[in-house]
């Protein structure tokens, strides 16, 4: 077995801590002053794109997962564009202002939103830029990400993996409560089941971010989301590839996350990340952005793409 990195647990009394502590309930909508919004061509359609920091900075591309968007990391950019980084965003195929990107705009047309097309999308947007990128794949996009390491490893600088499925095959098995119960539903019936916890605030997000989720879900596909859940389905084994990899790497996770720590730590060794994880559930991003953003910049000191 891979000996790990060893694990940093995010302590109470550090100064991320208190300022993640203090993130009022804001606008989702709203980026930094000096946020570039473009659209980019990608092989399955224009994806919406934002990008902040200096133009010849090393590059950090945060991908969001299911149902989420660019507006996932609205409070990591401006910490790490500050830090000299250019850093960017972009909405997958079929979710909300990338609405009109899918497998029908593909050469030749397919059917599905399937895992070549969402692959091939992200390695477009890391070859739209000079040399290597520091990558962050959300939930799903951490898979994502994982097999454009393996595929492309040129591209990349350090991998970031937050919330990430940490087991292969049928990605929901481990996750509490409902994984005993997931191998007998369909992928629709998954995505049914996770939109309507969503829209119903199981997990407790404050006013204005529920607000934002529920306007996000008008524009995002539902044939995207169900095609999704069904690749996490299928989560493929890379485990042993990327131990292999030389690229330095980090599992971020909530203590609270969807699946048992003991399942993100197991995950950790086995492809010798450093695992990074916060009081809080499936999303460092919004609720503990400073803690993320500070082990990010830690990983990437392993590096030399850095300002």
């Amino acid at each position: 077995m891979n000996e790990a990195v060893p694990s940093h647990e995010a302590v109470p009394g550090g100064e991320a801590l208190a300022l993640d502590a203090a993130i009022p309930d804001l606008d989702w909508r709203a980026f930094p002053p000096g946020t570039e919004r473009t659209e980019f061509a990608a092989p399955s359609g224009p994806l919406a794109r934002v990008a902040l920091g200096p133009a010849d900075g090393p590059r950090v591309v945060l991908v969001p997962g299911a149902t989420g968007s660019k507006e996932d990391f609205v409070l990591m950019m401006p910490l790490l564009a500050d830090a000299g980084f250019r850093v960017e965003s972009y909405d997958l195929a079929g979710q909300y202002e990338s609405w009109n990107a899918g497998p029908w705009n593909l050469d030749p047309p397919r059917s599905r939103y399937d895992e070549r097309l969402f692959l091939d999308d992200l390695l477009a947007v890391l070859d739209d830029g000079a040399g290597d990128a520091h990558v962050l794949g959300y939930s799903f996009a951490a898979t994502l990400a994982e097999l454009a390491l393996l595929e492309r490893p040129d591209r990349f600088a350090s991998l970031t993996l937050l919330s990430a499925p940490p087991e292969p095959g049928q990605a929901f098995r481990g996750v509490k409560r409902i994984g005993p119960i997931s191998g007998f539903t369909s992928p629709r019936q998954g995505a049914a089941l996770m939109l309507w916890g969503i829209r119903n605030n199981l997990n407790k997000v404050p006013p204005r971010r529920l607000a934002f989720v529920r306007e996000r879900f008008a524009l995002t596909r539902r044939e995207s989301v169900d095609d999704i859940i069904g690749l996490m389905m299928r989560t493929p084994d890379l485990r042993a590839r990327l131990a292999a990899s030389p690229v330095p790497k980090l599992v971020a996770v909530g203590a609270h996350d969807l699946w048992p720590r003991e399942l993100h730590e197991r995950f950790a060794q086995r492809i010798g990340a450093r695992l990074a994880v916060y009081a809080t559930g499936h999303s460092p991003c919004e609720t503990a952005p400073h803690q993320l953003v500070r082990d990010m910049r830690e990983l990437f000191e392993q590096t030399d793409s850095v300002p």
